[in-house]
């Protein structure tokens, strides 16, 4: 992918990122080190490896490097829903139950803990709509708040080496949700749902859907569920924030789970890439929809999913419920699939009304400024993705070296 020559963006500021990342945060050991693409008018600007991908090998990050995406898996998913939606197999407002009949009769949590819920009938029907904006009630046992939450962790639903869509589905719906659908916003598993929603609709399992609809088309050619035995050499260790501004080794490359195909296919959270696999999606996202004559999603489709789908236009505040965020929440409300910027002062970063985007639980994070055309890529592997204000540093950092 060659790097344009005129993007309308100072090169000599944007280095101002390789000297920021190395002194604040690679050299002081905060972070093992990162890849940052800056794309602008459909061309890769700016793309650097800094720094280490496996600091007890002494391995040193590269382009090619595969990182773990965790939640940027989920804008995936949903394009992957919105393509199914474009063939009429389903209608936004469809209650869930239609496709998940155990789902019919919902709960919502009122005191106790598992098994021992008191519970109240859900006031409305869960809705797909709902499972996309993540207003469905539904949680992660990560985020340690409720009792609801403890249950998730006491099941293993975020993730466990014996779980599967089917059986998380199963579980989830035995479960009471958190909130009436539709009257609040939590982070949850709900595009875990949308995964086996997809494999439902398409009859294909989501990692042959991913592959045959999305992967092929754009040539994502190093992006999947687990690691092939021809990646391992290029996929980064993986650490966890320690107090004290230290990081321990979190993932093992060379014994990680990644490097087996898992029973669970994760639509929320299950994906590897590189940032040139990831950018080839961002760039079919920013170009309406298609890449090289390859059209994933249908450009109206596209424009609605990135709209703000929270209550009377709402930002997140408004509607959270307290829970954990990939994005700062003044200022942002959320898509079908990705949070949608809302407005610039309020949200204190710079940036522009309009534009979209998520992260993941090891720091990763991309967005898409239709205003400026700008796509920004940033790849590391730190959990959690809290440990530091990166994302607000970096949009700084790019948006100052626009001419």
């Amino acid at each position: 992918m060659p790097e344009a020559a005129n993007p309308g963006l100072c090169l000599s500021r944007l280095k101002r990122i390789t000297q920021h990342f190395d002194n604040q945060y690679i050299q002081p050991g905060k972070l093992p080190g990162a890849v940052t693409l800056v794309a602008r008018h459909g061309k890769i600007v700016w793309c650097e490896a800094q720094g280490l991908r496996d600091l007890e090998r002494g391995l040193p990050m590269a382009r090619d490097t595969l990182f773990r995406v965790y939640s940027m898996t989920k804008p995936v998913t949903s394009i992957a829903m919105m393509q199914l939606y474009e063939q009429g197999k389903f209608l936004l407002n469809d209650p869930v139950h239609k496709y998940i009949p155990s789902w019919r009769n919902m709960q919502v949590y009122k005191s106790g803990s598992y098994p021992n819920f008191e519970t109240t009938p859900a006031t409305s029907a869960l809705t797909i709509r709902d499972l996309m904006t993540h207003t469905s009630g539904l949680t992660y046992g990560f985020t340690e708040r409720t009792e609801v939450d403890a249950a998730y962790r006491q099941l293993k639903l975020d993730g466990s080496s014996i779980l599967t869509l089917d059986k998380l589905v199963e579980r989830l719906g035995e479960l009471p949700l958190e909130f009436n659908p539709g009257s609040g916003w939590n982070y949850s598993v709900s595009t875990d749902v949308l995964g086996y929603l997809v494999q439902l609709l398409s009859g294909q399992s989501l990692d042959d859907y991913f592959q045959k609809h999305i992967f092929e088309p754009l040539e994502m050619v190093d992006t999947g569920f687990w690691v092939r035995p021809d990646q391992q050499d290029r996929f980064a260790a993986c650490y966890l924030y320690q107090p004290g501004d230290t990081m321990k080794l979190q993932d093992d490359p060379e014994r990680s789970k990644y490097l087996k195909q898992p029973r669970f296919l994760s639509g929320g959270g299950g994906l590897v890439s590189t940032i040139d696999d990831y950018y080839r999606f961002t760039q079919a996202l920013s170009n309406g929809g298609e890449r090289n004559g390859q059209r994933i999603i249908g450009r109206k489709t596209l424009e609605f999913m990135r709209r703000n789908h929270l209550p009377d236009n709402q930002d997140l505040p408004a509607l959270s419920v307290g829970g954990f965020s990939e994005t700062p929440y003044a200022g942002s409300g959320f898509g079908l699939g990705f949070s949608v910027k809302t407005d610039v002062a309020k949200s204190h970063t710079i940036g522009s009304e309009g534009e979209y985007g998520w992260g993941g639980l090891a720091s990763t994070s991309f967005f898409i400024d239709p205003a400026e055309d700008l796509t920004v890529i940033f790849m590391t592997q730190l959990m959690p993705s809290s440990s530091y204000p990166i994302r607000q540093e970096l949009r700084a950092l790019v948006y100052g070296a626009l001419k």
